[in-house]
Formats: structure tokens, C-alpha cells, sequence
């Protein structure tokens, strides 16, 4: 199995809970805060493609980030959403769990325990 890696904002309720699961199953994996270390524009391309949904899945549409866009994210190419979501990382649901081949956005223990098989 690749590393984990846990993308996460510390005030985050859902990320505490989300470590504090991992680190209670003795489930390594690396931190990222998602504001201080942002995805790459490669990264989020790998994560958009490991969603079932795309962008739905990966965008936090009721955050205050999202509903202050002065630009409508479905008449931009993907590029220029990336390069949004690079600058404003807030959009992002959280927190994000990935190994390269899995993926799991927000708190959900039963899927944690699919990741880190």
C-alpha cells in the first residue's frame, strides 16, 4: 500500500476526528495542512480523478469561499478551476484521505478502513 497522505486544517472538527481515528488504529500516514501546503495543480488532478463525482465531490459549496466566487465554476476549463482552487484552498471539502488509489473526502470511518487495507 502507497502512503497516506492526510490533508487537513487543524480547527477542522471533521479533521480532528479524522486523526484522531487514524492515530487510534495505528494507521500511519502524512500530514499536509491544506492551507500551508496546498496541492500542486498535478495533485489535484490525481484526487479529481480518484472521485466518483469530480469536482462536486471535491468542492465545499457551502462554505463562505465558495458562495463569495465571482465566477460561475462551471463555465471555466478545469485548468482554471485547479488554478481557483490552488489559490483559494478553502473550496475544498476536508479533510482529504488518499493513497494514490483510494480516496475519501470529509469524516468516514467505514471508508477509512478501506484506504488503509
Amino acid at each position: 500500500m502507497s502512503q497516506l497522505t492526510f490533508f487537513t486544517y487543524p480547527s477542522c472538527t471533521s479533521c480532528r476526528k479524522t486523526k484522531k481515528w487514524l492515530t487510534a488504529h495505528s494507521i500511519d500516514f502524512e500530514e499536509r495542512h491544506l492551507f500551508r501546503e496546498t496541492p500542486s495543480s498535478r495533485e489535484l488532478l490525481k484526487i479529481l480523478s480518484l472521485t466518483t463525482s469530480g469536482l462536486d465531490e471535491l468542492l465545499a459549496t457551502r462554505s463562505q469561499t465558495y458562495k463569495k466566487l465571482e465566477q460561475n465554476l462551471e463555465e471555466l476549463s478545469l485548468s482554471e478551476v485547479v488554478q481557483i482552487v490552488i489559490k483559494e484552498p478553502k473550496l475544498l471539502r476536508r479533510p482529504i484521505l488518499t493513497n494514490g488509489d483510494k480516496i475519501v473526502i470529509g469524516y468516514n470511518p467505514n471508508a477509512f478502513k478501506n484506504i488503509a487495507k
